[in-house]
This record gives structure tokens, sequence and C-alpha cells, in this order.
């Protein structure tokens, strides 16, 4: 039986007016740790519908550290993730490759905690005391540096494996002495300890690596640039505009996760945006990478760890997906 040239045509037009929905990719990202205020610009893009206009199905994954991010990413097990940059430069010296495509935090938000009480002032008085903290924290990654910078044995403590919601639990009940977390904690410990909480900034040291950077697997990139590029601007237009009004991005992720304090949240993004805010992010791009403070990271994880593969620094980010319209507020 013949066809009719009207039902040719519409044949030959149907691949093309598909809905978009079928043509949508289901994108995994895995969290450095579980939801909170950091990750709320993610949350409110997705509840906008700016990823799912792209074509992008993103589904948000809570995670373990940085450390099993960086490997869960470099694995292909989730296509994108977010990470500790020095912590992800320090997978990819073991070989587990990822690239960094916006910076979250342009400086570190690593702080070590304990209560004055206990007899610490400082870290010189770190040695025979126990740090509690999850066993892929960030910070035990790089534990040996920080304590080469302030001059104490890095075998002198003892880490003790602790859930990121019983830091402060565990620090007031004295089964641990320190604690580390990142600056934008800062304010719940100070409404729980006051006056006996102290306190270390690492980038007040002089130990200032990037933080946390939204990272993807190699392949995947090179096999889906233009929805990388999608993600990365979203994501860029996301934070500047939580950054304008973080109310709504409060919002879209006290919907979505459960157990959040909004007061605690919003003095979180208050913390954050310091972190976010360097000569790179106010003045070339809102999430740009600098590639001498990247070449100086670099130096930092070669000189202090054992890199049994030694890269180049410049095949671990790239800018190249971030708008130069966009930059963070000064």
């Amino acid at each position: 039986m013949k066809l009719g040239r009207s039902l040719l045509l519409a044949l030959a037009l149907a691949p093309l007016t598909l809905p978009s929905a079928a043509m949508a990719a289901d994108i995994n990202m895995v969290l450095n740790w579980v939801p909170t205020a950091d990750h709320a610009p993610y949350f409110y893009a997705k509840s906008q519908g700016w990823y799912a206009d792209k074509g992008i199905e993103l589904t948000i994954e809570s995670g373990r550290g940085s450390g099993a991010a960086a490997q869960r990413v470099a694995a292909g097990a989730s296509s994108i993730g977010v990470a500790d940059m020095s912590t992800a430069l320090l997978a990819k010296g073991k070989g587990a490759n990822t690239v960094a495509v916006m910076s979250v935090y342009a400086n570190t938000p690593q702080g070590f905690y304990w209560l004055k009480s206990s007899g610490i002032n400082g870290p010189e008085d770190f040695p025979g005391h126990s740090i509690g903290n999850p066993p892929a924290d960030a910070s035990r990654v790089m534990w040996p540096l920080f304590a080469k910078t302030v001059g104490i044995d890095p075998e002198s403590v003892k880490f003790v494996n602790i859930t990121p919601q019983a830091k402060i639990a565990s620090l007031k009940s004295n089964v641990i002495d320190i604690t580390s977390d990142f600056y934008n904690e800062h304010d719940l410990k100070l409404r729980e300890f006051g006056d006996d909480l102290g306190y270390v900034a690492w980038r007040n040291i002089g130990v200032n690596p990037y933080g946390n950077a939204v990272i993807v697997n190699p392949d995947f990139l090179a096999n889906n640039k233009q929805m990388v590029a999608d993600f990365v601007a979203i994501t860029q237009k996301a934070f500047a505009a939580c950054v304008e009004n973080v109310d709504p991005c409060l919002d879209a992720i006290m919907k979505d996760v459960t157990g959040l304090d909004r007061d605690n949240q919003k003095d979180q993004w208050e913390r954050i945006k310091e972190l976010m805010r360097d000569d790179t992010t106010t003045t070339v791009a809102l999430g740009a990478f600098s590639p001498e403070r990247m070449a100086s990271d670099y130096e930092l994880v070669e000189t202090y760890f054992s890199l049994e593969q030694p890269f180049d620094i410049n095949d671990t980010y790239t800018n190249e997906f971030l708008a130069t319209d966009v930059l963070m507020t000064k």
C-alpha cells in the first residue's frame, strides 16, 4: 500500500518535533557533603527549571567527603561533583582524573575548632589530642600540610571518625578535643560555645588553596561539551542570583532537604560570600580560577605530598564556560 505524501512528510518530520523532555539527559551530581547553604544555588536553579530548559535532568546526591566525591566523578559514577580543589589535585596525583569547571570557594573554608577550657590555645597545643572528622574529610586529607605549616609532627594527633552532624556534640561532650569544619558553620559554633570557642582558619596562617569547586569527569566533558557549558552557565547564573538575594535559594533547598535551620543557613551564606570573593572572581568572572594560584596550589601539593603521577596543572581546570559579565560582588 502506498503512503500519501502528507503522511510521508509527517513521518520525516517526526524526529524534529519530539518533546524536549525526550531529549533530556539524566545527570547525577554528587556533593562533597550533605546539602547546606553553599549548595542552595543548584537547588534554586533546578527549582526554576533552568537545567531542565537545557535538557538536563539533574539529580543531586549527598556526598561523603571531597575525597570520595573526586573518586566518584573520576570513576564516572557521577558525571559532575563538588569537591575541595586541593583534595581533587591529590586524587589526580593518584590517577583519579577530574576537571574543575567552576570555583565555588576562592578561599579555603578549612579551619579547626576547639574549646579553650580544654587547655588548647592554638595549633601548637594540638599534639597529644584527638581530632574528630569523617575519614574522607578534606582537612584530614590535607592534615600533613597544615601540621608542617604550624610546625608540629603530623603523627602527633589521633583522628577519630565522626559524622559531620556529630562534630559539635562530640566537641561539647569531650569525645574529641578538636574538630575540623568549614568557615560557613562558624556562627553556629559561636552561638553554641561563645567565648570558650577556639578557632584557627587555614587562610590566616598562610595556607589558602582553592576550596570547593565544581568538577566533571573528563570523558563526560569530551563527549558532552555543550551540556557541560550549559550546566556551568546555569550554575554561575544561580550563584549570582543567590548572592543578590539568598531567600529564594534557601526556599528551594529547604523544600527538598529536611533538618535545616533557616537562620543558620542564612548565616552560612553570609560567610560563603566571603569565601567566594577574591581578585579573580570580582574582576574576571564569578567562579573563575587564577592560573597563578592554581600553579601555586600544584606546587603546594607536590611539595608536601607524594604524587604518584605528576601532571600538568593546566589540565585540571578551565574557565572556558564562565561568562565574563557575571562577576562576584566586591
